[in-house]
């Protein structure tokens, strides 16, 4: 995911209602989320859907780790290649 401009991906809410459709060109452009403010406080994050997808992805990724991890240090070791069929299989679908 790109870094986060400030200067130009931080917006109120009523410039968003504004220019729906010049943000999520931004958005889909870039790459970059946009944070949506309502009373000068952050309020929402918008951001492009493959992206998304990906951190989503990411994160199942993560998590299948720290799982493999964990049964190793229980002993309960599964070889590589069946943890390696197992997260292909997870990301296959």
């Amino acid at each position: 995911m790109a870094q986060l401009r400030p200067s130009t991906d931080v917006r109120p809410v009523t410039e968003f209602r504004a220019n729906t459709s010049a943000v999520l060109d931004q958005v889909h452009a870039t790459k970059r989320p946009v944070i949506l403010t309502q009373h000068g406080r952050s309020a929402a994050v918008l951001m492009d859907v493959e992206v998304y997808e990906g951190l989503l992805d990411e994160v199942a990724l993560l998590r299948a780790v720290r799982s493999g991890e964990q049964e190793m240090l229980q002993g309960d070791f599964v070889p590589h290649n069946d943890v390696e069929a197992r997260v292909r299989e997870r990301f296959a679908k």
